[in-house]
């Protein structure tokens, strides 16, 4: 394994291109990496980044504030603490559980088929462009009871906003785009929080104009910020996973027939993704007190990047970490899409993701929808992957070909 160039950058192009080539380096010889572009501190060990997202008091998420705030239009759930973070977490997810989930469910696996199913008979998808990112909207548009033939204007709105939260450096054009795009944003769902207050439905805009708060509504300003961030949270994970998931499946064809042999190693494969590759790959807070890690001072008031990507691959915490594996009896699948899991895919304690739920069953649902209608499922030739992102990562694009189906009964030739 390389060791650490001094001139070494996580905001490089190299890194860029393959970041996962550079994590051995850093957690063996850098494991507090300091990058004074941007005046910040990442950390790569799995010790480390569990310690710096479970202590709350001493590690918080003040840089929210810049960081999300503008583009959320008002405090995200992971800003609160307390008792106003405990009750409106619980709205959140009241509208991701029992009942809720199961009627959601049902609505993921209705737009997948109705999203797959001019594909079919071609036998041929684009399974992040084609069908992954237009699902992950679709559904989320759902959960909120938003009307889906605006999906692709939201999704333009919400990329503005993903690229506010998830950019190291934006230039003054793009600051101000990503601004644009939630100010539009919040002005299309203000009309819709009105008429949902008055005319409550069962969907998660309802639930959160309806809540209460130690006896008080919330404003507009605090629903607006809760969708954006619901939004946000559901869309940019899901389309990564579902797509990785089945590269990692076709590029290990023995795991690969297994998964199709016994559908319950479908939970093992998609935990088993989450750590391997996660779609979040930097989680930051803020020192609130100088803190020492491996012998280096992090001051109080620093920004501080937890490097998910490099824990979830520490051999201290996952043996032989760099390989592929379902059956890996560290991985805990059970625990995997809760605040014990093991990998940091979803964060760890006060605020793990509150979706963590909501996306297992999403993609489970999808991926065993999938399967079996992908047969043969490989990459078209000439396609080349590649992944993109530094906060968030997944492929650009999955070019994949399948044996076509003739007749899916779903009403589409």
């Amino acid at each position: 394994m390389p060791v650490v160039m001094p001139r070494f950058g996580i905001l490089s192009d190299d890194f860029a291109a393959d970041p996962y080539r550079y994590f051995a380096g850093l957690r063996e010889q850098a494991p507090v990496h300091y990058e004074p572009a941007i005046d910040s501190y990442f950390l790569s060990r799995y010790q480390d980044v569990k310690r710096v997202l479970t202590d709350h008091e001493a590690f918080s998420t003040q840089m929210l504030q810049v960081r999300a705030e503008p583009v959320m239009r008002g405090p995200v759930l992971a800003q609160m603490t307390g008792a106003e973070h405990t009750a409106k977490r619980k709205i959140v997810v009241r509208g991701f559980t029992g009942q809720a989930l199961q009627d959601q469910i049902r609505a993921v696996h209705a737009n997948a088929a109705e999203l797959m199913a001019p594909f079919l008979s071609q036998g041929r998808v684009d399974l992040v462009n084609d069908f992954g990112k237009p699902l992950a909207v679709h559904v989320t548009l759902d959960v909120l009871g938003l009307d889906k033939k605006d999906w692709q204007q939201v999704a333009a709105w919400h990329s503005g906003v993903a690229e506010f939260i998830t950019s190291m450096t934006l230039t003054t054009e793009r600051r101000r785009h990503c601004l644009d795009c939630a100010e539009q944003l919040e002005a299309y769902l203000v009309p819709v929080i009105e008429q949902r207050r008055s005319h409550p439905g069962e969907d998660l805009i309802s639930k959160l104009c309806t809540a209460e708060f130690d006896g008080i509504a919330m404003s507009n300003r605090d629903v607006t910020a809760l969708i954006i961030n619901v939004l946000a949270a559901a869309t940019e994970p899901a389309d990564k996973t579902l797509a990785l998931l089945f590269k990692h499946l076709i590029d290990h064809p023995e795991q690969m027939a297994q998964v199709r042999q016994a559908p319950t190693l479908l939970a093992a494969a998609i935990a088993e993704t989450l750590r391997y590759t996660p779609p979040v790959q930097l989680i930051p807070r803020q020192a609130e007190e100088n803190a020492v890690f491996a012998g280096t001072t992090v001051p109080a008031g620093a920004t501080v990047f937890c490097m998910i990507g490099a824990a979830n691959r520490d051999p201290d915490a996952f043996t032989a970490p760099d390989n592929f594996d379902i059956h890996r009896p560290d991985l805990g699948t059970a625990r995997s899409f809760t605040a014990a899991a093991q990998h940091l895919a979803f964060g760890t304690g006060l605020h793990q993701c509150v979706g963590a739920a909501f996306a297992r069953a999403e993609i489970e649902t999808v991926a065993a929808m999938l399967l079996p209608l992908l047969d043969q499922v490989r990459y078209s030739p000439g396609f080349r992957y590649q992944e993109t992102g530094l906060y968030t990562r997944g492929p650009a694009s999955l070019a994949l070909d399948f044996t076509p189906v003739h007749d899916a009964g779903t009403g589409h030739d």
